[in-house]
């Protein structure tokens, strides 16, 4: 039996919420916890969870707020398509949101919402407000930042700045690149892009690791990063009007988060944070060719 018109099935809703791009987000309250000394047990588990939702109802108010858009050029998603309901997702978008805090609350307490609750708001603002905006960067870099602090809780964020920052830039590249996957980008936004994402492997690998092999295996996974992302950007900054060119460097850009992820663990002392970390990327990468992360 067909869902009814405007309720989605669930390969619509796997769709308008780029499900598979969730597990390029578990990986930033595991290098917040790591900086920070704070293992993810017990009900700290849930931390991660918490990421996912309110990445979910980011990406759930992204295709709301950007539905008049869509239907001129992306006409083929849910909204626009007529197989998910304006309504819907809205609803959604404050449903995942909800869950967002009450998976962190059960994590982490008073000590997480005080993060949680600033990054829901971000995530909204973001996508309500300031996406159209020169600020859109910006406020998608503290998104992502405020992610990582989750990991660390309120009463340790100074201990998790520099993954916070290493990944606020990245994403900062990422989004200002990503401007041009529909008509084409700018040089200019594919050099940032490039800067961002140097800025981001030093960041990683600044700073005391715990003894050499932590060291050499931060220093991997962080070539693996500038590596594989660098690549697709300098790719699009040699073709910068190229919309595929763009959109290919935007989404090696999203999968470049977890071996960035890997590393910032690695080095703050955690090879099993990094390990798990890591183990996300291959399913990611293979699941984005069904379904686009962007």
């Amino acid at each position: 039996m067909s869902a009814a018109p405007g309720r989605g099935t669930p390969g619509a809703w796997a769709e308008l919420l780029r499900a598979p791009a969730a597990l390029t987000v578990l990986g930033d309250t595991a290098a917040g916890a790591a900086a920070a000394g704070r293992p993810l047990r017990g009900r700290r588990l849930a931390l991660p969870l918490a990421s996912v939702a309110l990445y979910w109802s980011g990406m759930a108010l992204n295709d709301w707020a950007d539905r008049a858009v869509d239907a001129a050029e992306r006409p083929e998603r849910p909204i626009p398509s007529g197989r998910i309901a304006p309504g819907a997702a809205l609803t959604a978008a404050a449903a995942l949101s909800g869950a967002g805090l009450a998976l962190a609350a059960l994590a982490g307490g008073s000590d997480a919402l005080r993060i949680a609750v600033p990054l829901a708001g971000a995530v909204w603002a973001y996508n309500t407000v300031l996406k159209p905006t020169p600020a859109a960067p910006a406020a998608m870099a503290a998104c992502r930042a405020l992610d990582v602090l989750l990991g660390a809780g309120a009463g340790r964020w100074t201990a998790a700045r520099t993954p916070a920052l290493a990944l606020g830039a990245h994403t900062f590249g990422v989004t200002a690149l990503s401007r041009g996957e529909v008509h084409g980008g700018r040089r200019a936004d594919s050099r940032l892009a490039l800067a961002t994402t140097l800025a981001a492997t030093t960041l990683t690998c600044a700073g005391r690791a715990p003894s050499g092999l932590h060291r050499a295996a931060a220093g991997l996974c962080a070539l693996g990063y500038a590596g594989t992302t660098g690549r697709a950007q300098l790719a699009a900054d040699a073709e910068p009007s190229t919309a595929a060119a763009v959109r290919a460097a935007t989404v090696a850009g999203i999968h470049g988060m977890v071996p960035l992820q890997a590393a910032l663990c690695a080095r703050r002392g955690s090879l099993a944070a990094a390990a798990l970390v890591l183990s996300a990327l291959a399913p990611a990468r293979r699941l984005s060719t069904r379904r686009s992360p962007t």
